[in-house]
């Protein structure tokens, strides 16, 4: 089956949110915010793999990484099904339901690992927990600015699902805080955050790249704020009740 005939069979058996985001493909895709400028500033020499969990084919953080070998891992069929059917070869799309015993095998897909994102809008600071021995080069994690600068993260749970766990959606993932304290833990600082107000970047101490602090870095999220017509201290005030784990 030539390109044009898988094209016009998937449209037929996908929902039209999907269509137009065929659609939006063939004009190119992008990052959320302004994660591929970063990227290109502080991705140096490192191997050209990355491996990304939680996407959507026409917007993730690595898809400037244009000469990269990738994998993005999702558990998401629909979201899987569109991602073979847009993105060149290089990129690996798999359907996976991640859990902290399956993790770490995706983790080894590439022997080496240039840029790990995670974006999973729930158990992502135990994910990052259980990838930091990879050590990538880079790292890219998406921080929740509902919770302000309180080092927190919500409890580890097997089927987390944010939309049922509190029905703003704004309960799930970690402050930058927490993430930043966990990265310290193995080596890595934190040098940026992205525009919008979404994902935070590290690198290893090591690095010439200056080092920020949680406070200086921190942004609210930029279109939470727009679409719900609040602000991280609205939000963080109607979730603040529920069961958190401070990060050591």
């Amino acid at each position: 089956m030539n390109v044009q005939s898988r094209v016009h069979a998937f449209l037929r058996a996908t929902p039209l949110r999907y269509c137009f985001h065929l659609a939006k493909a063939h004009l190119g895709g992008s990052p959320q915010s302004d994660e591929s400028v970063i990227l290109a500033r502080i991705v140096g020499q490192s191997p050209k793999t990355f491996l990304e969990f939680g996407f959507h084919p026409t917007e993730y953080n690595c898809i400037g990484l244009s000469d990269f070998r990738g994998l993005l891992v999702d558990g998401d069929a629909t979201t899987v099904r569109l991602a073979r059917s847009l993105l060149p070869k290089r990129i690996e799309v798999r359907e996976s339901f991640i859990d902290l015993d399956n993790i770490k095998n995706l983790a080894t897909h590439f022997p080496q690992l240039g840029v790990l994102s995670v974006d999973v809008d729930g158990n992502d600071y135990w994910f990052l927990q259980a990838l930091l021995p990879v050590r990538p080069a880079v790292i890219v994690a998406e921080y929740n600015a509902s919770f302000g600068l309180n080092p927190i993260t919500v409890p580890y749970d097997l089927a987390f699902d944010r939309t049922a766990k509190h029905d703003s959606g704004w309960y799930h993932g970690a402050s930058i805080t927490a993430l930043t304290k966990l990265c310290k833990t193995h080596d890595y600082k934190l040098v940026a955050v992205s525009a919008a107000g979404a994902n935070a970047f590290f690198l290893p101490d090591a690095s010439d790249i200056p080092e920020l602090e949680p406070a200086q870095a921190y942004r609210e999220n930029v279109l939470r704020n727009r679409w719900s017509r609040t602000t991280a201290k609205d939000q963080w005030e109607r979730i603040k009740h529920m069961p958190f784990i401070e990060a050591p």
